[in-house]
């Protein structure tokens, strides 16, 4: 199974299409972090984070992790060994904290683009996340609340996205 995001407005999983939100500067196929794209190309996902003090456990067969405020992920060029993988909160190492105040990350999905053998300085964090209003994100795709959760109804651990 795959999610196509056709543009920047469209996430479409078989014959369900729902608005959703991507950088504030479109896609690209060369991302850099902090240029504000969406990276083009067909990647894997990771498994789902969620707010439990927020939102009951989805329904999924992705694995699910609930978020602790000691989580986040590393977009610190400086560390090779970390950069754009899941790390425990450390105030050396730059990062995102998955653990927000506000409602963006009570679910989100890491886009595993630059994952493997991450290159620091060619983007991190991009997760599929909440929004309340389609206002464009930093790299992320975002989805209202009612279609995330019919998404994760629908994807599989195997499950890729292919962003135009």
């Amino acid at each position: 199974m795959t999610i196509f995001v056709k543009n920047k407005y469209t996430l479409q999983i078989e014959e369900f299409k729902f608005i959703c939100c991507i950088g504030k500067k479109g896609s690209t196929t060369n991302k850099k972090e902090g240029d504000k794209k969406t990276p083009k190309g067909i990647f894997e996902i990771g498994d789902l984070y969620y707010r439990r003090d927020r939102i009951k456990k989805p329904v999924t067969s992705l694995k699910c992790i609930e978020i602790k405020s000691s989580m986040g992920w590393c977009d610190d060029i400086n560390f090779p060994k970390k950069y754009n993988k899941f790390i425990n909160v450390n105030k050396k190492i730059k990062h995102e904290k998955l653990k927000r105040k506000d409602y963006k990350y009570n679910l989100l999905i890491p886009i595993k683009y630059n994952y493997k053998k991450p290159i620091p300085g060619k983007g991190s964090c991009i997760f599929i996340h909440l929004t309340k209003n389609y206002s464009p994100t930093a790299g992320c795709i975002a989805l209202k609340e009612k279609d995330y959760l019919i998404m994760l109804k629908l994807i599989k651990k195997n499950t890729k996205i292919k962003i135009f």
